[in-house]
């Protein structure tokens, strides 16, 4: 199941709602990952903007929830601002509201993106031996995200891929490859032990750094052309 939540709107169109927090990461003393408001702005509209866009959102509107403190709100905004761009978005509206009456020890901010989406999309697939399996990006989680910032499969290569037809895209989250490879199908059921990669599959990919395609083995020059370097495959015994 797709962490979204899907709004039927007319006969022919839905909204799709995709949402995630950021804690413990920006420019307070007490936090675990020191790093500007822009980048955890960024990040958290990355995995939530993902999300919305796998389940075949186009993104109308950005909502921010900042428990930064006031001074905070423009970086935030800068952030946001980033994925956009890269996604190639243009006037999208952003709101939000920040906690202002008490100041927090640690950083803190939840992200919503609201897409719309074409009922005649298909986002989804039914497992068979025929499918392809790869991983586009690399699982990194807290300060690897800064370090290996290179590593991070970019939203426009996400974009690009999205675009594809008869393949199915998974962002993966805090709970790994393994995790969201279960939520993919309702008629397979995956362990450790069948999946060959480069990768550890149980390891957190933090802000959506990676994830998975499932597609027809014709697209796979198609999908290696995009994805170039980010490009890892799975196979599955």
């Amino acid at each position: 199941m797709r962490d979204i939540i899907t709004i039927p709107l007319t006969s022919h169109e839905s909204l799709i709602i995709a949402s995630d927090n950021s804690g413990g990461i920006g420019m307070k003393e007490e936090d675990y990952v020191q790093v500007s408001y822009e980048t955890v702005a960024y990040y958290s509209f990355r995995v939530a903007a993902m999300e919305c866009i796998a389940a075949g959102g186009e993104p109308v509107s950005v909502i921010l929830h900042n428990f930064c403190g006031d001074d905070s709100w423009s970086e935030l905004v800068n952030g946001v601002q980033k994925g956009l761009a890269e996604l190639n978005l243009g006037d999208i509206p952003i709101t939000g509201s920040t906690e202002s009456n008490f100041q927090l020890k640690q950083s803190a901010i939840g992200t919503v993106v609201i897409g719309k989406k074409s009922l005649d999309k298909i986002t989804e697939k039914i497992f068979s031996n025929d499918l392809t399996f790869a991983v586009i990006g690399k699982p990194l989680v807290g300060n690897e995200v800064i370090e290996y910032a290179h590593e991070v499969v970019p939203l426009s290569t996400f974009k690009k891929v999205s675009n594809l037809q008869d393949s199915m895209i998974w962002p993966v989250g805090s709970k790994g490859i393994l995790y969201e490879l279960n939520q993919m199908f309702t008629n397979k059921e995956f362990t450790k032990e069948m999946l060959r990669t480069s990768f550890d599959v149980l390891k957190s990919s933090g802000p959506a750094t990676c994830f998975i395609i499932a597609f027809e083995p014709n697209q796979e020059e198609v999908i290696k052309k995009i994805a170039a370097a980010f490009y890892h495959s799975i196979t599955i015994k």
